[in-house]
């Protein structure tokens, strides 16, 4: 387990675990361009699935999360702002439905 935590840079355990939270989150925020590929493609134009907007809202916040508790000011910064966003979506996809009962 020593070279495993050599190569992910981490020093103990607790370290590790964070890690792991951290690439979770990423592959979260992966999976949201595979969705969108994978909706556009079956639609034959450009489109972006309200699953999208959830895994971008989860994988942001998991993110945070990893970047916060990492003190990384630049990765806080950018998270931060991309999670308010995707709140933002979710919320004006969620009023339009709404309005449109």
């Amino acid at each position: 387990m020593e070279k495993v935590f050599g190569i992910l840079h981490v020093g103990g355990w607790v370290e590790f675990w964070w890690v792991a939270f951290g690439l979770f989150g990423q592959l979260m925020f992966t999976g949201r361009f595979l969705v969108q590929w994978i909706a556009s493609e079956r639609a034959k134009k450009s489109v972006v699935p309200l699953s999208f907007w959830y895994l971008s809202m989860a994988g942001g916040i998991i993110l945070l999360t990893y970047a916060i508790y990492r003190r990384d000011v630049v990765f806080i910064l950018g998270q931060s702002t991309g999670v308010f966003i995707y709140a933002r979506n979710l919320w004006l996809i969620h009023k339009d439905r709404q309005s449109n009962v």
